[in-house]
């Protein structure tokens, strides 16, 4: 039985900063004044390192400064290296040792200001600043990889927020109200994606965006497969990538809502699957003056233009029998209105819901009140099964509705 010699792999596990040092020495790359250089300032990074993190006055204090440094004169020589022994080598030859510390030091200050998420009202993008110090020493103790997976994932979240806040540039809209709004960056790419294919200038508050939605159903009722979102021509090349995946998943969401018919504000503000994925500004004179037009339009149309209480309880009266709503009726109306009441109930809730909905904002107490008290009083005499001719019924519509002779 023969044995096939195997390969054996020495595993190294000294600081890259130790091999990098042994490797310059070795290949004549450092000599001995740039060692005796590098001994003479790491006592000197040591102290600075463990004041900055605590005190300089204790050992093990000490001990884990020299560790700290050793290990961001690594991250950094490798990091910058990639690897390579001979460029780091050459690194520490023509750089100080407490230039390269601080390199590291520098490298993990920077990613630790990078923003983690790219919900705006989370990030505060002002750089590295005190409280953060803790954060940092952790940092100074941990592997390249970690480093490496770390800036990997938040420079990912940086693109996204990068091209958020371009995106909202180009349709009037600022950092600042990006992190005053609090809203995810892929909302704002989506709605800025919406707004650039439908032409806008100007980044939509919610008024427009309904007014977008309903267009885009419009156009695209029965034929959603034909909705394409294009990439803006003037997206920069370094947001291509993530504005296109955030693309994409406009385009998953797009027959959701295109198809609903679920009103806009219910759809986009208080479904569980749409909630926060779409931004608009907010914008309370723009909303309650389209909500008072809107409201008083289908208001008018409704009551006709008559505001007296015999006609608005009679619309109110057919609102809540489930009949078509009118503000006069004639005595076989009223007569034919009553038979439908005893045979279907009321359900007063439909004239409030419409009051509360549609009702001018000065007037929404007192017809609110108005309609209440009527359906209170009247309800036991439209609905009593002992009136068979329904007279006392239609007496009291013609005393109290709007009853035409």
């Amino acid at each position: 039985m023969s044995v096939q010699p195997q390969a054996v792999s020495l595993f190294d596990a000294r600081p890259f900063f130790e091999k990098a040092l042994a490797f310059g020495a070795q290949h004549g790359l450092i000599d001995q004044a740039r060692l005796d250089t590098i001994c003479t300032d790491a006592p000197k990074g040591m102290v600075q390192i463990a004041r900055y993190f605590g005190t300089e006055f204790l050992r093990p204090e000490l001990e884990q400064a020299k560790d700290r440094m050793v290990n961001l004169v690594s991250l950094y020589l490798e990091h910058g290296s990639g690897g390579d022994l001979h460029r780091a080598a050459e690194a520490l030859r023509d750089h100080s040792f407490l230039s390269r510390s601080k390199g590291g030091s520098d490298m993990l200050k920077a990613l630790i200001a990078m923003p983690q998420t790219t919900h705006f009202g989370m990030n505060e993008r002002r750089g590295f600043r005190d409280e953060h110090i803790p954060l940092l020493a952790k940092w100074t103790l941990r592997s390249l990889p970690d480093y490496q997976a770390e800036l990997a994932s938040r420079s990912r979240v940086a693109a996204v927020v990068d091209a958020a806040i371009w995106m909202a540039q180009q349709l009037g809209v600022d950092e600042d109200a990006l992190e005053e709004a609090g809203k995810d960056a892929e909302a704002v790419i989506r709605t800025g994606l919406l707004a650039m294919a439908l032409k806008r200038t100007e980044m939509p508050d919610w008024v427009l965006f309904e007014k977008m939605v309903l267009a885009l159903r419009k156009k695209f009722a029965g034929q959603t497969e034909k909705f394409k979102i294009p990439l803006p021509k003037e997206l920069p090349d370094e947001y291509t990538e993530v504005v296109d995946t955030v693309r994409q998943s406009l385009m998953q969401d797009a027959p959701k809502w295109l198809e609903s018919t679920v009103p806009a504000r219910k759809l986009f503000d208080q479904t569980p699957a749409f909630m926060g994925r779409y931004f608009w500004q907010e914008d309370m004179l723009a909303e309650v003056d389209h909500f008072e037009r809107t409201s008083n339009k289908v208001w008018d149309k409704a009551t006709g233009g008559n505001d007296d209480e015999s006609s608005l309880l009679t619309l109110f009266l057919c609102m809540a029998a489930g009949s078509t709503p009118k503000t006069l009726l004639t005595e076989k109306a009223a007569g034919t209105l009553v038979r439908k009441i005893r045979k279907s109930g009321l359900q007063p809730a439909l004239a409030s819901a419409f009051i509360a909905e549609h009702a001018p904002a000065q007037h929404l107490d007192d017809y609110t009140s108005l309609w209440d008290n009527f359906i209170e009083d009247a309800r036991p005499t439209l609905e009593s099964d002992h009136d068979y001719t329904f007279n006392d019924a239609v007496a009291l519509l013609r005393r109290e509705c709007n009853i035409s002779a």
